[in-house]
């Protein structure tokens, strides 16, 4: 690698050049990707300028932006050499290069997850899905805490299907509580399994996004996979399980309590929820908010916090989420 640095007249920020040579075609096309759309993206979450001569990548701009960009640059050569893949989001992953100076997208990979044989990965993306990986690994309980899009539910069960499938738990346990958010469930079609489909379908669709549906259903058909509504928990002891609880913003506080009490011997249990999204009666203390609150530091309990930055949906997802935060935060200034 080759360093240049160019001072420029008294007053002017310093540009910092460097060179990265790639000796291997087929890694280099790769790194640069399809009419080098990721050296384009790779600039834009820099802020520094990428380009490409022969096998070098050139680099030039704002010192710590060039670092940042140097370290992408070399750790996703790394990953391609090892036969991993190249990170597909780059402004996420320059995002976490920057969050932590001592991380590498390598450690990304290391905590990654294998959910079905033959194998299908997930891979953390950011710092906080890796600190939340973690957390539901070295947990009994843990809580995934933020808004919509930051792959709380998601990488949740994807651990649990990853532990099942290693036959560290005998069965799966996805649950909800089925809030009438505007709407009652009587006037719904069906029978009760009918009326609360609904509000469970994400938690199949999750489900058959990280196995083929014909064995995900037969998971379901033997019990090994357990979908139901938050009421059908109360009077049971869930034991050598991993029970995740979706949408937990919208629980009382005694529907919260009851389901934390459930938790028999070898089971995990992961919480879910935005605790800006509450559909309980206006004035109803969501049982997740208190939850949080009173088990602060217990031991074996762990709290992820998500914010809109983490989202890792469509980048107009953020963006809208932050508006409605903006609104709300001027409601709340009137």
């Amino acid at each position: 690698m080759a360093h240049h640095k160019l001072h420029l007249e008294r007053g002017q920020p310093r540009v910092e050049r460097r060179s990265v040579e790639i000796d291997d075609t087929a890694l280099l096309l790769a790194l640069v990707g399809p009419q080098g759309v990721r050296l384009r993206e790779l600039s834009d979450a820099c802020g520094v300028e990428v380009g490409q001569r022969g096998t070098s990548v050139l680099l030039a701009g704002d010192p710590a932006g060039v670092a940042v960009a140097e370290r992408f640059v070399r750790d996703t050569c790394t990953l391609l050499r090892e036969g991993v893949g190249g990170p597909i989001d780059v402004h996420r992953s320059v995002a976490t290069l920057k969050g932590d100076p001592s991380l590498r997208l390598r450690d990304l990979v290391d905590d990654a997850v294998v959910v079905s044989a033959p194998s299908r990965t997930i891979v953390p993306k950011g710092l906080a899905q890796r600190r939340y990986v973690q957390a539901i690994r070295s947990h009994d309980l843990s809580f995934g805490v933020g808004p919509a899009g930051t792959g709380k539910t998601y990488l949740a069960m994807a651990v649990a299907v990853a532990e099942l499938v290693e036959r560290r738990v005998k069965r799966i346990v996805l649950t909800r509580p089925a809030v009438e958010a505007g709407e009652k469930l009587g006037f719904l079609p069906g029978d009760m399994a009918d009326k609360v489909d609904p509000y469970l379908r994400p938690l199949y669709d999750a489900l058959h996004d990280m196995m083929d549906v014909e064995r995900a259903d037969a998971l379901v058909a033997r019990g090994h996979v357990e979908v139901a509504p938050l009421a059908f928990m109360r009077g049971r002891t869930l034991s050598d399980a991993f029970v995740i609880l979706d949408e937990a913003q919208n629980t009382t506080s005694e529907q919260m309590r009851m389901f934390l009490t459930r938790i028999g011997q070898g089971t995990r249990a992961v919480v879910t929820g935005d605790v800006t999204q509450i559909d309980l009666p206006r004035g109803q203390r969501s049982g997740l908010a208190e939850a949080v609150e009173i088990l602060r530091g217990v031991e074996g309990v762990g709290v992820t916090w998500f914010a809109d930055g983490d989202i890792v949906r469509h980048p107009l997802v953020a963006r809208i989420v932050r508006a409605y935060e903006a609104r709300d935060q001027e409601r709340r200034d009137a």
